[in-house]
């Protein structure tokens, strides 16, 4: 088992109680940027499903992990993906609502996440090297949520084109809690396990597929959205977004590979995280909750 890595910026993780109003939310809340839309709808209809196996993986860790304070960040962790999945599903009865048909395409998603990333009734030495293996995955995908959710709380495009400010503060407020925690899992895989060469390979396993899952799932979405004037070829809208920093640069998914791969890395070196701090203090949600 590896150590623990802390940094001075390291604190209580909790998750945080919050009450959204999706009543009000067009089915282009994003206005005149249709694909662009679907891109951030991919997190209110895949990414809770990976969450969901995330927060399972790190729960068959925690009888492993002997340090109490990363015992206490796992458990802060797991109910803070908890919470996105709940605020997730809100928001995707309101795309329901305004017809957009995603069951069979959320079905399909936890089937597979299920079938690939499950435990699979394994014991020993298999289900302990499964879990690292899902372990090195986790760590790698939660790289790019924390990057991503960096950039959500930095970029001021969305807010300059007039996003509903629910899912505005929906996307911000996950994406500073992404921030928050983007140490966990890498912390509970280096303590469980550790090994460079498994967390490379899942890394780039996760950097790819993150990546085919957005295209693909937002194409699909759409596909599925059944509004009469959506616009161009939805893989121009998705370059054009891309490039005028609506979404973020879809480069990500391969500039950060080098970073995250460089020997001595740890999450606490993506920088400060005053911003994402900065936003659970004021969210709307967030606030409206504690009222």
């Amino acid at each position: 088992m590896g150590s623990t890595v802390y940094a001075d910026q390291t604190h209580a993780i909790n998750p945080r109680d919050v009450s959204f109003d999706f009543d009000t939310v067009p089915m282009h809340y994003i206005p005149g940027e249709v694909m662009a839309t679907h891109i951030i709808n991919v997190m209110h209809l895949v990414l809770p499903e990976g969450e969901r196996a995330m927060a399972q993986a790190l729960a068959e860790a925690l009888p492993l992990i002997e340090d109490e304070r990363l015992r206490e960040e796992v458990r802060g962790f797991i109910g803070q993906e908890a919470m996105h999945a709940s605020s997730h599903e809100q928001a995707r009865r309101q795309l329901e609502r305004l017809g957009l048909d995603v069951g069979p395409m959320v079905e399909r998603v936890a089937w597979l996440v299920d079938r690939v990333l499950g435990e699979h009734g394994l014991s020993g030495r298999a289900e302990h090297a499964w879990l690292c293996e899902r372990l090195a995955l986790f760590a790698g995908m939660e790289h790019y949520t924390a990057v991503i959710g960096e950039w959500l709380l930095t970029n001021d495009t969305l807010a300059e084109k007039g996003m509903h400010p629910a899912m505005l503060d929906l996307i911000r407020w996950h994406g500073a809690e992404e921030v928050e925690h983007r140490s966990v899992v890498y912390d509970a895989y280096m303590y469980v396990d550790g090994g460079y060469v498994r967390k490379a390979r899942q890394a780039l396993i996760a950097s790819t597929g993150l990546l085919v899952l957005f295209v693909i799932s937002g194409g699909y979405l759409f596909h599925k959205d059944p509004s009469p004037h959506k616009g161009r070829f939805w893989p121009l809208q998705l370059a054009s977004a891309s490039l005028r920093g609506v979404v973020p640069n879809f480069t990500t998914f391969f500039t950060e590979i080098p970073r995250y791969l460089r020997p001595g890395f740890h999450p606490s070196q993506l920088g400060p995280m005053d911003n994402a701090l900065r936003y659970l203090a004021q969210s709307p949600a967030a606030r409206t909750a504690v009222a």
